[in-house]
Parts: C-alpha cells; structure tokens; sequence
C-alpha cells in the first residue's frame, strides 16, 4: 500500500493531459455556441415560469434581465482561456462553478453528459493541467514543466472508467439482453439509404445489445493494454460516432472520444508531434517532482479516496429503492444509466377543489415550457414538483383547499402502456424526499411480446 500511494506522486509526462484541456474547452465552447445558435438560452432558462429543482437546490434560479445571456458569455470565455491555458487557476474554477450553476436550474434538463461535464470541469481546475503549452506558461517560464503527478492522470482515467464500467452495468437487465430498446429505435432508422434494411434487422439489434454491452464493460482495459489498444481504439471511434449519427446526443460522443485518450500512455501527444515542439520542451528530460510536505500527501489521498468512493456508491443508490429503477426513476440520475432504456408517457393534472366539491382538469403545457413538458410525463418525481406548484397556483387564484391528482400512463420498453402514478392519491399533499414514494405503482410483468 505504501509503494502504491508513493507511486501517486511520480512525475508522469504531461503531453496528454496538455491535450485534453484544449480539446475540453473546445468541447465546452461548442456546446455554449449551440445554445446561442439554437435559442436554447431563452427558451429553456427565461421563457419558463417555473423550473424543476434538484433536491436541496431549490435556491438556484436563473439570472433576471439578459443575465443568462452574460452568464453563457462567462462560460464560453472561460472555457477558451482553459483551452489556450490563460490564467488557468482562475478561468477553471470560475468555469466549474457556472456549469455547475447552468447543471442545478432545471432538473428536468438533467443529461449524463452534462453531469459529466461539470464532473470534469472541477477535476481539470483541481489538477495543474496549464503547466505546458498555455498562455501561462509563457507569462511565468517557471510555471512550465513537462510532467505532472501520477494522481492526475490516473483521477481523470478513474473517472472515465466509471462512466463506461456503469454504463454496461445498467445493460445487464432482462430487456437489454432481449434486445429492447435497440429493436425499437434501429426500427425508427429504416429509412436510411442503402443500409435501412439492415440497421433495422434483428442482426443488427443483436449486435447493439451485446456488442454496446461488451464494449463498455471492456473498453477501458483494452485500451490501457498496449497490445489491444489500436483494436479498442478502433471500435471506440465507431461506437462513438454511430452514436452521434444514430441519437441527437448533442457534443457526448466528442467528448468522449477525447477523453478516451487519457487512457493512452501520458506521451503519446509528444511522440505523434502534436503541438509539442516549445525549444523548452525535451522529452529526454523529465522534470523533477516538486517536493511536497507529508501532509498535503495526505490531504490529497484523502480527498483522491473521498471522490473516488463517491463517484463508486453513488450509481449504485437505486438499489436502495424497490422495483425498476428505469420505470420509478429513483436513482436513476447520477448512474450513467444512459440509453439503456425507451419509455413513452402521458400525463393529466385534475384539480378539486375541496370546498366547493368541483374538479376540473388544469392542462400542465399552459404552465411549462415545450420541452419541459415532453419530459415530465415520465418522472414522478417531476410529477411530484409540479402538482406542488399547481397547487400554489391554485391558492394564488383564491382556492384555499384543493387536491392535485395525476393520471399519468407510460409504456417501458415495448410493453402495454400501464398507470404510473396512483390517481387517488392527492400529490399536493405527498412530501418531496429522497425516500422512495408509495404512490409509483409498481411495474407489471411483461405482457407483449417485443416487436420483430
């Protein structure tokens, strides 16, 4: 244990975490010149009048005025100064925290690769990526050196290598192996040209379950194996790509393709030429670690050790919690339980007002924005959030005693469409915890057979 924790510190070169910062800021730009090119900034976070919160984060809200425009700005300035390296330690936390924010104003918008972002974001502020190649380093010659501590590669690896060892953990269940949903959304690409056929063939189903399956349980040591690396590097382009033309994933198959090549020797930058070439920069000297006393040692195993376990038991919380993780959704957030399942759902809010004895029907749309109602239905736990702000609503309107009740119906790979949530119970009056809700009706048994 001793040799190991020694080994943390080694000096390890810095070419390909160098590398990783400029394609991880590209990435962010990116995604922040989509939401500008798209409107998304309007509409998803200044159009709503109400926003889904993350449990405990009910105290984020959005920027007033044009400030959400300013704050994307932030982001995107941020993340090109992490990019070219300037004023790093500043630029990469101050990115980290408006991601963050960005991440916690609507829950309903919660994506794995966004969770991910924000994941990386505050481990590249933590670790001395600016080092070689940045701006810094111009500014501060001493700043420069071409190695970094083992701990840094090996947190970014860990944290690659968690994404994908959980991603084929959740494709170890009954539908997967029986090929829902791939079946249901090869079929929905048919009509490409040439290949539609076969894209929607069983043999094609059969290759996505089990060949996305073995991929992402095995990818990571394959690629940390020199002999098998070029092979699993191969097949990591393909998957990736076919993601991106297949599903609208917005920037997670880059970015994933990026940090894919952490798991390659730290060198390899140096030895391909890229970007490589500063008169200071000679592969042939390593630079020598900075001494570090014995007990920032310790505080930084401690904390490697806290975030590691975190990141480890998090993904694993939905077995806490009875039934289908994919049909309750809790735990479903934060497992990287990402395309492992297809799920269509309605729902209708019913209002009564209890003095007056009088129901009536409140149509969810007139309240949320178009893309927060396609993914509400679906999630009780939105449910949840919102029957709590009807019911404000309502109060604001003079009704001092009324009942919210949902009727919400959702179909979980491929079976008959079945209730979700149970209409008697008032959720105006269910409290909102992280403790599972006895008001999600359990899923039936399978009674269609999967579409051929």
């Amino acid at each position: 244990m001793g040799a190991f924790r020694e080994r943390l510190f080694e000096p390890v070169d810095i070419a390909s975490i160098a590398i990783f910062r400029m394609m991880f800021g590209a990435v962010i730009f990116w995604e922040v010149w989509r939401y500008f090119d798209y409107g998304w900034i309007s509409s998803y976070y200044m159009v709503p009048n109400f926003y889904f919160k993350y449990y405990g984060f009910e105290w984020v809200h959005p920027w007033l005025g044009n400030g959400m425009y300013i704050h994307f700005v932030v982001i995107a300035s941020c993340a090109l100064c992490v990019m070219a390296g300037f004023l790093y330690r500043f630029t990469s936390w101050l990115l980290f925290f408006c991601l963050a924010y960005w991440f916690l104003l609507d829950q309903s918008r919660y994506l794995n690769h966004f969770y991910l972002i924000v994941l990386i974001a505050f481990l590249m502020a933590a670790i001395p990526a600016h080092r070689a190649n940045s701006l810094d380093t111009r500014r501060q010659p001493k700043l420069y050196s071409n190695t970094i501590p083992a701990w840094c590669l090996w947190l970014l690896r860990t944290q690659v290598g968690i994404v994908y060892f959980y991603g084929g953990l959740a494709k170890l269940n009954a539908d997967w192996l029986r090929g829902d949903p791939p079946r249901q959304w090869l079929a929905a690409h048919d009509h490409y040209p040439l290949i539609g056929s076969w894209i929607s063939s069983e043999t094609a189903v059969w290759i996505m379950s089990y060949g996305g399956l073995l991929f992402d349980l095995g990818v990571v040591p394959a690629l940390l194996w020199s002999k098998t690396r070029p092979w699993a590097f191969a097949a990591c382009v393909g998957f990736h790509l076919m993601n991106a033309s297949l599903f609208s994933i917005g920037v997670f198959p880059f970015l994933m393709l990026a940090a894919t090549l952490l798991l390659f020797p730290p060198d390899w930058p140096r030895k391909a030429c890229l970007l490589f070439t500063s008169i200071r920069d000679d592969s042939n000297q390593i630079t020598p670690p900075v001494p570090i006393s014995k007990l920032r040692k310790r505080l930084i195993e401690t904390s490697l050790a806290a975030y590691i376990l975190i990141q480890a038991l998090l993904p694993l919380r939905h077995f806490l919690y009875p039934g289908s993780v994919h049909w309750t959704e809790e735990g479903q957030r934060f497992a990287w339980h990402m395309m492992v399942h297809h799920k269509r759902a309605n729902v209708r809010f019913h209002v009564r007002d209890l003095s007056a004895g009088k129901d009536w029907e409140e149509d969810h749309r007139e309240y949320l924005s178009a893309s927060q109602s396609r993914n509400i239905g679906d999630k009780p736990d939105l449910c949840l959030q919102f029957a709590h702000y009807l019911a404000a609503e309502m109060k604001k309107k003079g009704y001092q005693r009324i009942a919210i009740h949902a009727q919400a119906n959702a179909e979980l790979n491929n079976r008959e469409f079945q209730r979700l949530i149970d209409i008697a119970v008032d959720l105006s009056n269910e409290p909102r915890n992280l403790w599972h809700a006895d008001w999600i009706i359990p899923l039936e048994k399978r009674s269609k057979a999967p579409s051929k």
